[in-house]
């Protein structure tokens, strides 16, 4: 008898599903562990597409977009920043741009390689990451206290819950910040 005609069992070789069932892999066998998943979210939220540079000592480095209308280098240039020649970064040549009013700097796409001296980068990072914030918290402070309202006599009438406002506007020594 023709081998084609004849009826089989595992339809032309194919096992039955309930054998492949069992081979196969359950879906938690693939996931990722743990160190890799924070790995992959390091890698999301890390700015890959810009070229990583040696620090300049006594200087804070950063990428400053030629786009930004908000942020502009002009802004920037009246901080204190200058532009990073590529002369100043071994190993930079090929960023240098070639033409217009940027010559010689370092570059990468519409982005220029800026620098600022250490000693302004602290007092920056300093009045927007912590006197401000302090300044606001003082804020909050104020505005709980207001509505929780005073009697004649300059009673407090309400009572703020939890201990969250007891330490807001608590004076804290300036961090060092990273360059």
């Amino acid at each position: 008898m023709d081998s084609r005609l004849k009826k089989s069992l595992s339809a032309g070789g194919r096992e039955n599903r309930a054998v492949e069932d069992k081979v196969r892999a359950a879906p938690q066998d693939n996931f990722v562990s743990s160190d890799e998943r924070r790995k992959m979210w390091k890698d999301e939220w890390t700015q890959r597409a810009l070229p990583e540079v040696p620090e300049i000592p006594g200087w804070h480095l950063c990428w400053l977009s030629t786009t930004n209308s908000y942020d502009s280098i002009d802004k920037r240039i009246r901080l204190g920043y200058v532009p990073v020649k590529a002369d100043d970064v071994p190993g930079f040549e090929n960023h240098r741009v070639k033409a217009g009013e940027h010559t010689g700097f370092v570059a990468c796409n519409e982005m220029l390689l800026y620098k600022i001296p250490m000693d302004i980068y602290q007092e920056v990072m300093a009045h927007f990451h912590h006197e401000a914030p302090l300044e606001e918290a003082n804020k909050i402070r104020v505005q709980a206290e207001q509505v929780a309202g005073r009697d004649s006599k300059g009673r407090q009438l309400g009572e703020i819950e939890g201990d969250g406002l007891d330490n807001i506007d608590k004076p804290m020594p300036a961090p060092t910040f990273q360059g």
